[in-house]
């Protein structure tokens, strides 16, 4: 106890406690964004390390809600239907977490970041930038392995799925079941990859732990307000997050 003390003082705690509650209810409104959220937070009191394997938990409890809110058979289904992009996501999960000491989080952050505040910038400004449907299978295997190489370093792998979603214009509950489906089996590979990389372990396994309960009670607040949006309005919503989603990542280069 001392120890984990040590590491994550009350005060400390208190902070983490509050982002992941927030960071729950923003993924019970739109379906993601915890783990952008939780990082981009955490790196102002915690080490890379404690950041990343405080999230780890959180996510992989919360898209187990999300991906079989609707039944098994949908979370099957949709699977099945994204399955070039899960593999690829899941691939380059386990192998880019390999690397996490080697190689720099703000390069990634800030070659993630540029590319997603532009495309949401343009959608929102009114522009179409659908992906053309005969180029569909090419996407889901291009932004599934964008997704895994950055997951596997930082923790988040959202943002290409989400342009992709917002590309093919995929339905609301269609669009927030595939983020969990996809999301549940990356968190899975995440936890297993960084269980032999040691950064889930000791005291940072039970800080993740511990920041099961206000993720929960955040995301159950956010499905009421989900509840609410029509399609027009959660498509809103969600290209909006990712432009400020983009803007902080860059903000977090151009800051260290």
């Amino acid at each position: 106890m001392d120890s984990f003390l040590a590491s994550y003082p009350p005060l400390i705690l208190l902070a983490a406690v509050a982002v992941t509650a927030f960071a729950g209810f923003v993924k019970g409104a739109v379906g993601f964004a915890m783990p952008l959220i939780m990082i981009s937070a955490f790196s102002g009191f915690l080490t890379p390390h404690q950041a990343l394997a405080g999230l780890i938990l959180p996510t992989l409890v919360t898209n187990i809600s999300q991906a079989f809110r609707q039944g098994v058979g949908p979370a099957v289904q949709s699977a099945r239907d994204y399955r070039r992009f899960l593999t690829a996501t899941l691939i380059l999960l386990v192998i880019s977490a390999q690397f996490v000491d080697e190689v720099p989080e703000a390069a990634f952050l800030l070659f993630l970041g540029l590319p997603i505040t532009a495309f949401a910038a343009l959608q929102l400004a009114g522009r179409k930038l659908a992906l053309r449907l005969e180029h569909r299978s090419r996407a889901e295997w291009v932004l599934g392995a964008i997704g895994g190489l950055y997951g596997g370093i930082s923790g988040v792998w959202g943002p290409p799925l989400l342009v992709y979603l917002l590309s093919v214009n995929a339905p609301k509950d269609e669009a927030v079941r595939v983020q969990g489906v996809i999301f549940l089996l990356g968190a899975v590979t995440l936890t297993a990859a960084h269980l032999t990389t040691g950064i889930l372990g000791g005291a940072n396994l039970v800080f993740s732990a511990l920041l099961v309960l206000p993720a929960m009670a955040g995301q159950a607040l956010g499905l009421a307000v989900q509840n609410r949006l029509d399609q027009t309005r959660f498509r809103r919503w969600t290209q909006g997050l990712l432009v400020l989603t983009g803007l902080n990542m860059v903000w977090q280069t151009l800051s260290r």
